[in-house]
C-alpha cells in the first residue's frame, strides 16, 4: 500500500525566532513574576490558639488510630478506642464546649473564613490577568502563524489540541500554530519553573489550579461552618464497628508453619 506523500509547507524561518522564542520566553518570565507576586500578596498566616489545635490534632489522632489499628495489640487498641469513644461523645476536645448543641456560626462572619477567601480571590487575579494579557497579545499579533512542526506521527485527535486559530481541515497535525503553542507551555513549563524557582513554587499554573480547589487542605480539619461536634460524633462511631484486627496474631505459629 502506497504512503501517503509528506505535506510540507514553505514557512519563514525567521518565524521560529520571532514567534516561538517570544513566547516562551514570555512565558517563562510571567511564571516568575507571578510566583514573586502571589509572595507579596499572601498575607502572613495567624498563629493558632492551643484549642484549636487540640481539637484539630485530636480529631487526626482518632483517623490515625483507625488507619493504623492493625499494628497494635488488641488490649492497646481497646483502650485507645474506649478512651477516645468517651471524649469525642463527651465533647472532651472542643476548643468551645459552650457552643455544643448549637448551630454552627455563619462562615461569612469567621474573620479566618474572610481572609481564606481573600487570599483566594489574591491568587485568581495574580493567575487570571497575566494570562488574560498575554492571550490578548498573542491574538493580536500572532494569531493564524503556523511556527513549527513535530518530528514524531500524532492521531486525529490532537489536532483542535495543536491547531488552535488556524481552521484548516487537511493540514497535517503535527504542525503546532501560535496559539496552541501558548497553552502548550501554559501546562507544560512545570519542569523550568522547579529548575528556577524550587519545587515549591507558585508559578505552576497545575498547581495553582489544584490549591484553589482545595484552599483549605492541610489548614484545618473542618470546613467552614461545620459543626467539630457532629464530626467527632461521626469518628467515634467509625471506631465503634471497627473490627479490629492484630496484624501479628499467631505470628510464631505463622512464621514456623512457612519454614
Amino acid at each position: 500500500m502506497a504512503q501517503p506523500p509528506e505535506q510540507s509547507i514553505h514557512r519563514d524561518p525567521a518565524l521560529f525566532y520571532w514567534i516561538l522564542f517570544p513566547i516562551t520566553i514570555v512565558m517563562i518570565l510571567t511564571g516568575v513574576l507571578r510566583h514573586y507576586a502571589t509572595i507579596l500578596l499572601a498575607s502572613t498566616p495567624k498563629k493558632q490558639e492551643l484549642p484549636a489545635i487540640r481539637e484539630q490534632r485530636s480529631l487526626l489522632r482518632g483517623i490515625n488510630l483507625r488507619n493504623n489499628a492493625h499494628a497494635i495489640s488488641p488490649s492497646a487498641f481497646a483502650a485507645r478506642k474506649n478512651y477516645m469513644i468517651s471524649a469525642y461523645s463527651d465533647g472532651t476536645f472542643l476548643k468551645d464546649p459552650e457552643s455544643r448543641g448549637k448551630p454552627a456560626a455563619n462562615p461569612m462572619t469567621d474573620p479566618a473564613a474572610m481572609e481564606g477567601m481573600m487570599g483566594m480571590m489574591k491568587g485568581n487575579m495574580a493567575m487570571m490577568v497575566p494570562q488574560t494579557l498575554i492571550m490578548g497579545w498573542i491574538n493580536a499579533f500572532f494569531a493564524g502563524y503556523v511556527i513549527m512542526k513535530l518530528p514524531f506521527p500524532l492521531t486525529l485527535r490532537f489536532k483542535s489540541m495543536l491547531q488552535s486559530g488556524v481552521a484548516t481541515r487537511d493540514l497535517d497535525v503535527r504542525w503546532v500554530s501560535s496559539l496552541s503553542w501558548y497553552f502548550l507551555n501554559l501546562f507544560g513549563l512545570q519542569s523550568v519553573f522547579i529548575f528556577i524557582l524550587g519545587n515549591d513554587n507558585a508559578a505552576n499554573q497545575m498547581a495553582q489550579q489544584m490549591s484553589q480547589m482545595n484552599p483549605g487542605a492541610g489548614a484545618s480539619m473542618f470546613q467552614p461552618g461545620q459543626d467539630p461536634d457532629k464530626v467527632f460524633k461521626n469518628e467515634a462511631e467509625n471506631l465503634e464497628v471497627l473490627e479490629h484486627m492484630y496484624i501479628l496474631k499467631d505470628v510464631e505459629h505463622r512464621l514456623l508453619n512457612s519454614i
